[in-house]
C-alpha cells in the first residue's frame, strides 16, 4: 500500500522544531569542551603576555614613588643608592671602589653657573596650559639671571684690580703733590746734560749727572739722541778739564756711547775725541781715569778703519808704548796689548771675507788696506815689547801675549829668533805648563785650560827653532 504524504502545512512546524533541535544540542556541546581547544592563541603565549603585564605594573607601581635628585658638579662625587641622574651628566663606574660616580658635562658648566644663584627654584609653568607669551617671559627672566651673574662676576673682577692696581688719575695727582714728573729716557738725558755743563753745579754733582749718563748711553738709540741735541760734544769737551774725575767720568760716558755704534763714532772722531783721549794717555794723571780713557780709546778704535788710521796718524802707538812701559802699569799693559791683537786680526778677517766673498772692490776692505798697522808695530817696537810681556804672573795676561805674538809671527819673525829671552822664556813656561796640563789630564778634564796654552807655546817653539 502506498504511503500517503503529509500536508503541507503540517511539513513546515516539523522543520522549525527540528532546527531549534539541534540548535540545543550544539550549544550543550559547546560548553563541555576544553576553552583553550578554540582559543586564537595558545596557552605559552598567553602566559607571556600575563608577564608583561605584571611588569609593566611594577614599572606603574615605581613611577609613582618620590625619587631624590642628585645634583651633580664638575667635580666626581658617588652616586648612592635610590637617587636619580639628571639628564645629561656624565656617569661612570669606579674600578676600584665599585661605586657609581657622576659629574656634569663641560658642556653644562655655563648652565650649571646659571642655575647656581637659586639652585633647586624652579620656573612654575603648567606645560598643559603655558602661552607664547608665558615662554617670553620665562626667556627674559633667564637672561635677567645671567646679567646679574655677569654683573656680579665683573663687579668682582674690578674688585680685583683695583685692589693691585691704582688709576692713572690718581698716581698723577700723587706724583704732582710729589714734584715727580714722568720724564722719557731724552727728558733724561737733557736734563743730565745740562746738570753737568752748568757753571753751577758742584763737582759731585757733575760727576753723579756723567755716572747716570752712562747708564743710559749703553743703549745706541740714547747713544744717537745724545748726539742729536748736541750731548755728546759737551761730554767731549770735558776731557778738558782739570778735575781728574770728570775726565774719568767723561771718558766712562764715552766708551759706552761709542761701542758698536758708528754713527757716534764719526761724530766723536770729527769732534776731536780722539785727540783729547790720546792727550790724557799721554800725560800725568791718576791711573783709574787712565783705564776709563783707554776703555773709551778701544770702543772707538774697534770696527772703525777711519779711525784707526787717524789713530796711527796721530801717533798713538808710540803713546801706548809709553804706557806699557811706566811702572805699575801692568793692568794697562794687559789691554794694551789685547787691543792691538784685535785691530791686527780685525784687518785679517776683512781680508779673508773679501776673498770668500770674491768681492774685487769691496769699500770696508779698502778702508783696512789704509791702515798700515803691522808696519808701524814693528816700527815702533811693539815686537819686543809683547815679547817681554811674558814675564807677567797671570795666566789671563799670558794667554793674551800668547795670542799677540802668534799674529805677529809673520812680521816680527826674525826678531823673535835674535832675541834669546824670548826662546828661555818659552821653553820655561812649556814645563810649567806641562805640569799643569798633565794635572787636569788626571783630574779627568778633557779640554783644560792649560793644554791649550800649551799648545800656543809648543807652536810657538816650533816656528823659532
Amino acid at each position: 500500500m502506498v504511503p500517503q504524504s503529509l500536508p503541507s502545512s503540517r511539513m513546515v512546524p516539523l522543520g522549525m522544531l527540528l532546527g531549534l533541535l539541534m540548535a540545543s544540542c550544539f550549544t550543550f556541546c559547546l560548553s563541555h569542551q576544553n576553552p583553550n581547544e578554540f582559543a586564537l592563541i595558545n596557552s605559552e603565549k598567553s602566559s607571556t603576555k600575563e608577564s608583561e603585564r605584571k611588569e609593566t605594573k611594577a614599572e606603574e607601581d615605581l613611577d609613582t614613588e618620590v625619587l631624590e635628585v642628585f645634583h651633580p658638579t664638575q667635580d666626581w662625587q658617588a652616586l648612592q643608592p635610590g637617587q636619580a641622574v639628571p639628564a645629561g651628566s656624565h656617569v661612570r663606574l669606579n674600578l676600584q671602589t665599585g661605586a657609581r660616580e657622576v659629574k656634569l658635562q663641560y658642556e653644562d658648566k655655563f648652565r650649571n653657573n646659571l642655575k647656581g644663584l637659586k639652585r633647586g627654584r624652579r620656573l612654575d609653568i603648567n606645560t598643559n596650559t603655558y602661552t607664547s607669551q608665558d615662554l617670553k617671559s620665562a626667556l627674559a627672566k633667564f637672561k635677567e639671571g645671567a646679567e646679574v651673574e655677569s654683573s656680579k662676576e665683573d663687579k668682582a673682577r674690578q674688585a680685583e684690580v683695583k685692589r693691585f692696581f691704582r688709576p692713572i688719575e690718581e698716581l698723577k695727582k700723587e706724583f704732582d703733590e710729589l714734584n715727580v714728573v714722568i720724564e722719557t729716557d731724552m727728558q733724561i738725558m737733557v736734563r743730565l746734560i745740562n746738570k753737568f755743563n752748568s757753571s753751577s753745579s758742584s763737582l759731585e754733582e757733575k760727576i753723579a749727572a756723567l755716572f747716570d749718563l752712562e747708564y743710559y748711553v749703553h743703549q745706541m738709540d740714547n747713544a744717537q739722541d745724545l748726539l742729536s741735541f748736541g750731548g755728546l760734544q759737551v761730554v767731549i769737551n770735558g776731557l778738558n778739564s782739570t778735575e781728574p774725575l770728570v775726565k774719568e767720568y767723561a771718558a766712562f760716558v764715552l766708551g759706552a756711547a761709542f761701542s758698536s755704534n758708528p754713527k757716534v763714532q764719526v761724530e766723536a772722531v770729527e769732534g776731536g775725541a780722539l785727540q783729547k783721549l790720546l792727550v790724557i794717555l799721554a800725560t800725568e794723571q791718576p791711573l783709574t781715569a787712565k783705564k776709563k780713557v783707554l776703555f773709551a780709546l778701544c770702543s772707538l778704535l774697534r770696527h772703525f778703519p777711519y779711525a784707526q788710521q787717524q789713530f796711527l796718524k796721530l801717533g798713538g802707538l808710540q803713546v801706548l808704548r809709553d804706557l806699557v812701559q811706566e811702572k805699575s802699569t801692568e793692568v794697562l799693559a794687559v789691554r794694551v796689548v789685547t787691543l792691538l791683537y784685535d785691530l791686527v786680526t780685525e784687518k785679517m778677517f776683512a781680508e779673508e771675507e773679501a776673498e770668500l766673498t770674491q768681492d774685487t772692490s769691496p769699500e770696508k776692505l779698502h778702508q783696512y788696506r789704509q791702515v798700515h798697522l803691522l808696519p808701524g808695530l814693528r816700527e815702533q817696537g811693539w815686537c819686543e815689547i809683547t815679547a817681554h810681556l811674558l814675564a807677567l804672573p797671570e795666566h789671563d795676561a799670558r794667554e793674551k801675549v800668547l795670542q799677540t805674538l802668534g799674529a805677529l809671527l809673520a812680521t816680527c819673525r826674525d826678531l823673535y829668533h835674535q832675541d834669546p829671552q824670548l826662546s828661555r822664556t818659552l821653553s820655561s813656561l812649556q814645563a810649567e805648563y806641562q805640569a799643569l796640563a798633565a794635572l787636569e789630564l788626571q783630574e779627568g778634564e778633557d779640554e783644560g785650560y792649560f793644554r791649550e796654552l800649551l799648545a800656543s807655546i809648543n807652536s810657538l817653539l816650533k816656528e823659532l827653532r
